[in-house]
């Protein structure tokens, strides 16, 4: 058939390649920044508030051309435009991380404590803004022709279990919004997740160390899960995994057995 390509594709090479990465001066954001970058990316790094630390890190990267980009997920004139900025610095966006995200620890059985202004907050972080960022970037990443979107989801989505009720459920739609992506997106586009159970930075507010390495007891590998072994799990999405879309993969240390 003529419109099927053929397979044994190798690895995905990223020199010459550009990486948008949201949410990206800080945690899984900025450890990937730096695994992609040594692969030869030049990154467009995502922030907020984080001006002063995305500016940092694209000036300390291994490579050139990298920027710092205004990307803040509430904000989706900011987003567009942020898209512009990226054509018309670098010319071309091949590779989105969707990694911005937010969270307030709430207990469950507190219904009301989860209020509308903490829920709505994080679904339009966490949901809403990996969308908006999507359809902004789509053109330039159709036009590679062969691109890749990572969204960083985690295990919540799947077991329910996390910092908030409202977390699991924008992870989790976070995932089913990757499949109806993977399929409308596809074939210039793959559209891989990559979720992790609890990770060793200061994503949830007033989460302990320790209770991260009582996590991190519970799992089979026993391993204290850093945001590099999450961005080695994003490299190894783009670069390796050339057949996969509209599937979340886990890096968990089998957190979810």
């Amino acid at each position: 058939m003529s419109d099927v390509n053929q397979g044994a594709l190798g690895p995905y090479g990223l020199r010459g390649k550009v990486a948008v990465i949201t949410g990206g001066s800080s945690g899984i954001g900025a450890a990937s920044a730096r695994r992609l970058a040594e692969q030869g990316a030049t990154i467009a790094i995502g922030y907020n508030n984080g001006r002063d630390r995305a500016e940092a890190l694209a000036a300390e990267l291994p490579g050139d051309g990298h920027i710092a980009l205004h990307l803040p997920m509430a904000d989706t004139a900011a987003i567009r435009a942020a898209a512009a900025e990226v054509e018309a610095k670098l010319g071309r966006a091949d590779v989105l991380v969707n990694s911005a995200g937010t969270t307030r620890a709430v207990p469950h059985a507190d219904l009301d404590a989860l209020d509308d202004e903490t829920f709505d907050r994080i679904l339009i972080t966490n949901v809403r803004g990996p969308y908006s960022t999507i359809r902004a970037f789509a053109p330039l990443l159709k036009r590679s022709g062969d691109a890749v979107i990572v969204n960083i989801s985690s295990l919540a989505a799947m077991n329910g279990l996390g910092s908030s009720i409202a977390y699991c459920a924008s992870k989790a739609a976070l995932d089913t919004m990757g499949l109806s992506l993977a399929r409308v997106l596809g074939p210039e586009i793959r559209v891989i997740g990559v979720s992790p159970a609890a990770v060793d930075t200061g994503f949830v507010p007033g989460r302990s160390r320790d209770a991260v390495l009582k996590q991190a007891a519970l799992t089979p590998l026993k391993i204290v899960c850093q945001a590099d072994d999450v961005a080695l799990a994003v490299v190894a999405a783009v670069t390796h995994l050339r057949l996969t879309t509209g599937t979340a993969l886990l890096v968990d240390c089998g957190r979810h057995l």
